[in-house]
């Protein structure tokens, strides 16, 4: 009895904390929901406030905007009336102007017409005093218009032919003057054909290097290298304080273009040492001959010479390295062929001997430094030697006067050898002079009035000379060039002739737009 009632007792107290539980609960919701909704309630109100702010706002803006923009269109307004007032004003000048000038042009029309008028009655006067003159002067001469005119005619005609006759005379006394003059023409031609250039002589060559460091592997472990280089090659190896460059010195100019290859392989490849520099000489060597062969065939092909022994051909080659007075022996060969082949052309000699000729007249300097005796002996034996025709052989032996020419090719490889060594910077000792005498001829030209602009060309045996057009005209040009060609006459020493030439040139230029 005691347990069961304990048990109710339990259950009813479970069901009413059961009880007292939910009844809280709902009232802590109730609560909750009401506060939330209060929440709610005053978000909304602060929604409802903000929203009119901002609209407000937005009102505002778009009043200023419109007022700003209504303010600019007035203004451009304003601007676009002032702007059609001045080009108004513009206009109305402009129209004002115009009427002035018509009104002018009118009285100018008048003037001119009156005028008009007034030539002509003079015109017609003068027509009438003319007719009275003529008819008096006849009355006075006793002779019509037309027999006066045939005699004037008849004096004139006596006039031209004792002219003419004094002019005849002239000429034939210039006559003799005429073959001379041609043949410095011939001369002059064959000069401006072959004009070569000038190469001055050097007895040194400057080699590069791509740093200084490389100048103690060239001299080497207690100067081994150099003295390996100098040996072999016969060239002096300098190194001083040149930054970056070594220099080879030697007279023999073949041995210094060996040195040359020698040295720039070695330095290309890096391994300098006394069985490498050995090595690198003796294929230096054979490019050098290689070189000389082909500059020899080279030579003969420009001239058209063929048929020349092997050997000749090298040493032909051979003057490729060699120099005489700045000159290179073997252009100034080819130059003397060319000149010797045009003048003989010119004259109507054997063309092909007197080139061959000029090709083989400076032979013996290939080898003059190891054989004793002239230049001209050497020559004339090595001819024989390599069996050349007795002509060439006799061209040889009198390019210098030893032997009296005996052929007219003879005399033609003379003179063109004269000329190649005598033109304008052909040789070093007359290199100066040259360059002075063609500042000076530019300096004579611009010295007259209306020279614009002055050019030495062709070596000096022309000088052309640009004037103004507006200051020169074509009688003017006519009387500046005899004054310039006059000038440089008396104040200038050189050899044979100086053109002279003046341009006028006028240019008138426009643009299509």
């Amino acid at each position: 009895m005691g347990i069961s009632y304990v048990i109710i007792t339990i259950i009813a107290v479970f069901i009413v904390s059961i009880a007292i539980g939910y009844f809280v609960r709902k009232s802590i919701a109730e609560a909750k929901i009401s506060s939330a909704e209060v929440l709610a309630k005053r978000i909304i109100e602060d929604a409802e406030k903000s929203s009119e702010s901002k609209k407000r706002e937005i009102l505002l803006e778009a009043k200023e905007e419109g007022i700003r923009l209504r303010n600019e269109v007035e203004k451009e307004n304003k601007e676009r009336r002032s702007e059609l007032l001045r080009t108004e004003r513009r206009l109305i000048q402009k129209e004002e102007s115009l009427d002035r000038k018509n009104d002018s042009l009118e009285k100018k029309d008048e003037s001119l017409s009156k005028k008009e008028i007034e030539v002509e009655k003079v015109k017609g006067d003068l027509k009438d005093v003319y007719l009275k003159q003529v008819t008096e002067l006849e009355r006075v001469s006793g002779l019509s218009s037309e027999e006066a005119r045939q005699i004037l005619l008849d004096d004139i005609e006596k006039e031209i032919q004792h002219e003419s006759a004094k002019m005849i005379k002239e000429i034939e006394d210039r006559a003799k003057e005429e073959g001379e003059r041609k043949a410095r023409d011939i001369i002059s031609l064959a000069i401006q054909r072959c004009a070569a250039d000038h190469v001055a002589e050097t007895t040194v060559a400057v080699i590069p290097l791509p740093s200084d460091e490389m100048k103690g592997r060239i001299i080497g472990r207690e100067g081994r290298n150099i003295r390996a280089f100098e040996t072999l090659t016969g060239i002096d190896l300098i190194i001083d304080d040149t930054p970056e460059a070594v220099i080879l010195s030697g007279f023999d100019p073949i041995r210094r273009e060996v040195a040359r290859i020698s040295l720039e392989k070695l330095i290309v490849d890096g391994r300098i040492h006394p069985a490498r520099i050995e090595e690198m000489v003796e294929k230096s060597k054979k490019e050098v001959e290689v070189q000389i062969r082909e500059a020899g065939e080279q030579a003969t092909f420009e001239t058209g010479v063929h048929g020349l022994h092997p050997e000749l051909i090298i040493l032909l080659g051979r003057l490729n390295y060699r120099t005489s007075y700045g000159q290179n022996v073997l252009k100034h060969s080819t130059e003397v062929s060319h000149l010797a082949g045009l003048m003989a052309a010119e004259l109507g000699a054997d063309v092909q001997l007197a080139k061959r000729g000029g090709l083989l007249h400076d032979i013996g300097k290939a080898v003059d430094h190891e054989v004793e005796g002239p230049h001209v002996t050497i020559g004339v034996d090595l001819a024989k030697k390599y069996r050349e025709h007795h002509e060439v052989i006799h061209t040889i032996a009198a390019h210098h006067g030893d032997e009296e020419p005996k052929t007219i090719e003879a005399v033609l490889v003379q003179a063109a050898d004269a000329i190649s060594a005598a033109r304008p910077g052909a040789r070093r000792e007359t290199l100066e002079n040259y360059i002075r005498r063609l500042k000076t001829l530019e300096e004579i030209a611009s010295t007259f009035e209306g020279v614009e602009k002055s050019f030495a060309i062709q070596a000096g045996r022309e000088i052309r000379i640009m004037v103004k057009p507006d200051k020169v005209d074509d009688i003017g040009s006519i009387r500046l060039v005899r004054e310039v060609a006059k000038k440089i006459e008396s104040e200038l020493d050189y050899p044979g002739q100086i053109k002279v030439t003046v341009i006028r040139e006028t240019r008138v230029v426009d643009y299509a737009k």
